[in-house]
């Protein structure tokens, strides 16, 4: 298994142990705002989770995501904030970070305890007169964004500062909302905030230039999602457009690969969750995906992927050709359409590990590198 796998495996080990479903660092901006608060809607459609829970911490997510644009630093090694959901066992967590200046913390963690040790209605009081008399500017004005996801969703925020150098620290803020909407840790709820799980998470992607990860069962509206999200983070790169195109194809291909070997919902949950991811490694970009595949499909699946990359450019579109008329007549043509595309896409070697789980399953690992035509800068 390469460097790149192995890492794979253990960001899906990661995100099952802290049951978490997506994760991404980098700039947040206006525009991919809306394709992360998409993503955390389709999720939750797809659970039992009521309208109200939903509601709420939809609103904490688009207040929160709002503070960030608002004050997030533009420029440096600090400049990657990171948006993260997770599964608990009655509801959603939400937590995002990003990194502030140190003199800005003080008052910050004064506002959010103030917060915290209000009541709903004291809540609502001290914000209608921050409303009245506060100065509001382009950052929002005396924490009035930190007391609307307060009384919009409940009066607890969860929140930590880790150091990261002398001029800077991390803000983690946190929200969990149960199934039935409560948004507050209330005595005898049994999840607790755990902000070592995110910090952990930020760094594994930062010193891993991983910027994207998404984890769980593909259902069609979330992958949809899953690929705007993408595709709006591309366009705004300063990548060439070609480059975009390649990575983007790649990761449709990959996905839908997902949803054709995945043996469903269940089985994933118990011995491997798919798992997509997207990094740059130097002057290549890797995509990788990992899923579950009945162990009787590995070698017709291996032979494939090694016809593939014993082939040229010209060999891979013979290939093609082969594959197109006679698919349906050759079992060795069927099933290459995707793994060629991939393949040309990327035009490297597609890198593939197939792990033993039992009897019945291995979990199928492939990396795909696309190597831009100048090494380009990549946050």
């Amino acid at each position: 298994m390469t460097e790149n796998m192995v890492l794979t495996t253990g960001v899906r080990d990661k995100m099952a142990r802290d049951r978490l479903m997506f994760a991404y660092r980098g700039l947040v901006t206006n525009e991919n705002s809306s394709f992360l608060l998409s993503l955390l809607d389709k999720e939750m459609e797809m659970s039992d989770f009521s309208f109200i829970g939903r509601k709420r911490l939809f609103i904490f997510m688009l207040e929160d995501l709002q503070n960030i644009t608002r004050h997030t630093l533009k420029t440096g090694h600090e400049v990657g904030s990171i948006v993260a959901y997770s599964k608990t066992d009655n509801g959603y967590t939400v937590s995002t970070g990003n990194a502030i200046t140190k003199d800005e913390v003080s008052d910050l963690r004064k506002r959010l305890e103030e917060i915290n040790m209000m009541g709903p209605e004291q809540i609502k009081e001290v914000y209608r007169t921050v409303l009245q008399v506060a100065d509001l500017t382009d950052k929002g004005g005396a924490g009035l964004g930190l007391l609307e996801m307060a009384r919009k969703t409940g009066n607890r925020l969860d929140f930590n500062f880790s150091p990261l150098d002398n001029n800077h620290e991390y803000f983690i803020l946190s929200k969990t909302v149960d199934s039935g909407g409560k948004g507050e840790h209330a005595p005898g709820m049994t999840e607790t905030f755990n902000p070592g799980q995110i910090i952990d998470l930020e760094k594994m992607m930062f010193d891993n230039g991983i910027y994207f990860i998404w984890t769980g069962h593909l259902s069609h509206d979330l992958g949809k999602e899953v690929l705007s999200f993408n595709e709006t983070k591309l366009h705004e790169t300063d990548i060439e457009n070609n480059l975009q195109k390649r990575i983007f194809t790649v990761l449709i291909e990959l996905l839908q690969n997902m949803a054709e070997f995945s043996p469903g919902m269940n089985a994933g949950k118990e011995l491997g969750m798919p798992v997509a991811m997207i990094k740059a490694d130097g002057n290549f970009f890797i995509v990788t995906s990992g899923n579950l595949i009945r162990r009787d499909e590995v070698e017709n699946l291996r032979e494939k992927l090694d016809i593939i990359n014993r082939e040229d450019e010209a060999g891979k579109k013979a290939l093609l050709k082969r594959a197109l008329v006679n698919q349906n007549l050759d079992v060795k043509t069927t099933g290459y359409l995707g793994l060629l595309e991939i393949a040309r896409h990327s035009g490297e070697k597609l890198e593939y590990s197939f792990i033993d789980v039992n009897d019945e399953y291995s979990y199928y690992v492939v990396e795909v590198k696309i190597r831009p035509k100048a090494k380009q800068v990549w946050i």
